[in-house]
Parts: structure tokens; sequence; C-alpha cells
């Protein structure tokens, strides 16, 4: 009788454990509400995208219903992030970070650099929409960091290279730098990452001014294309 009797409290407190977590996932369905937004601290931002790689990497992605956030969105959006990301197509950000329509912008942009535009777009994302947090998102074995170590040249994508290879330069490194160098090509690419992140408060009073009140958080980290996982910095 006992043996059963503890069997059944098992039992229970494993449905009552599965329950609990089935409800999170659910509160974590929710679209993104002004109220919701103003609550969260770019602390706590951070954190919730910490937890979203995590679940990403470890096979535990949420599977919410889009069309439901998809109508829930439809008439505002109160995003409590935003990414600078690079074009890479293995590297989309909501997936990465396993979170939902209306939850992020993304802004993403060959070698996710600082451009001006760029600038302007996140100023948008975090004065006027409220995003309390700003992740520039580099990544692994990157294209755009290897045409600028190479000095590569192609039309308009030529402007966009040089703006990586300051990166290169800061490393002081010494021979002919190659992306053949893959130990040079991730260096590079965190560089740059660094620099970008920088270069948001280093190019905008807006930026800057809502870090200095607590208000916005900056940081930049490093998708590995590899297992998915994020490192982060800042």
């Amino acid at each position: 009788m006992w043996s059963r009797r503890r069997t059944l409290q098992g039992m229970a407190a494993i449905a009552g454990m599965a329950a609990g977590a089935a409800a999170r996932a659910k509160d974590r369905c929710v679209a993104f509400t002004p109220t919701m937004q103003q609550a969260k601290t770019p602390e706590a931002a951070l954190q919730r995208l910490k937890d979203g790689n995590a679940r990403f990497v470890a096979g535990r992605a949420l599977h919410c219903d889009l069309l439901e956030q998809v109508r829930s969105t439809a008439r505002q959006q109160a995003p409590f992030a935003a990414v600078l990301g690079c074009i890479d197509s293995r590297v989309p950000p909501e997936l990465v970070f396993d979170q939902n329509i209306g939850d992020m912008f993304v802004a993403r942009i060959a070698g996710n650099i600082a451009s001006a535009d760029i600038v302007g777009s996140l100023e948008f994302a975090t004065a006027l929409a409220g995003a309390k947090l700003i992740v520039v998102l580099g990544h692994s074995e990157c294209g755009a960091v290897k045409g600028a170590i190479d000095d590569a040249k192609l039309g308009s994508l030529t402007g966009v290279l040089q703006q990586i290879r300051p990166a290169l330069a800061r490393l002081d490194y010494q021979g002919v730098p190659s992306s053949k160098d893959k130990a040079l090509v991730q260096r590079v690419a965190e560089q740059n990452a660094r620099d970008a992140a920088e270069q948001l408060t280093s190019r905008s009073e807006t930026l800057a001014a809502l870090v200095r009140e607590g208000k916005l958080k900056i940081v930049y980290a490093m998708h590995d294309v590899a297992t998915g996982r994020v490192a982060w910095h800042g």
C-alpha cells in the first residue's frame, strides 16, 4: 500500500511539473503587449534571449500558433528587443533565440555592420518603439568577414566590406591575412561585432542616452553555425 501511494504521489508530481511547463510554454506564446514591454527590464530581456537559445540548442523550441500571433499583433507591436544580425541564411534570429512574431525587431545586413541606416532603424526600435535590448549578433564562418579579410571587390558590396576592414586592422595581425585562416576569421568576426556594438552609442546620442538612463542595454554575441549556440559578450 505504501509503495503504491508513493508511486501515485510521484506520478502526481510529474503531472504537476508537466502542467507547469505547459503553462509556461503557453505564456511564452502570448504576443508581447505594450504593458508587457514596459514591465520588461533590459536585463530580463537579455535573459529571455539566453533562455530561448538554450531551448533551441537543446531541441526544445516552443511550437506556438503563428497565425494566432499574426492576429494578435495585427493592430500593434511591442517588441522587447532588437537584433542587428548578418544576412547569413544559417543565422535567423527569431529561430536562434526561439522567439515569436512581434517579439523582436530584426535588422540584417552583410557583416552585421552599424551603418547610418541601421543606426537610425535601431533608434526607431528603441527610442520610439520601446525595445529594451539591442544584440549585435555576429557568427562563425561569416562570408562578409572573409571577403573583408581578402579585401574583395564587388560592386556596392565593396563599400560594405570596407566597413569591416577596421576590425582586422585592430588585431595587429602579423603576416598576410587570408580567409583560409579559420582562427583569424573568427577573431575578426568577434572584433567586428564588438565594434558594431560600440559604434551604436558612439554614432547615436539617442542610443547613448538610453543606455546612460538604464532604459537600454547593448551587447554583442557570437553564433556558432555548427552548433546553434550563442556566446554572449558585454
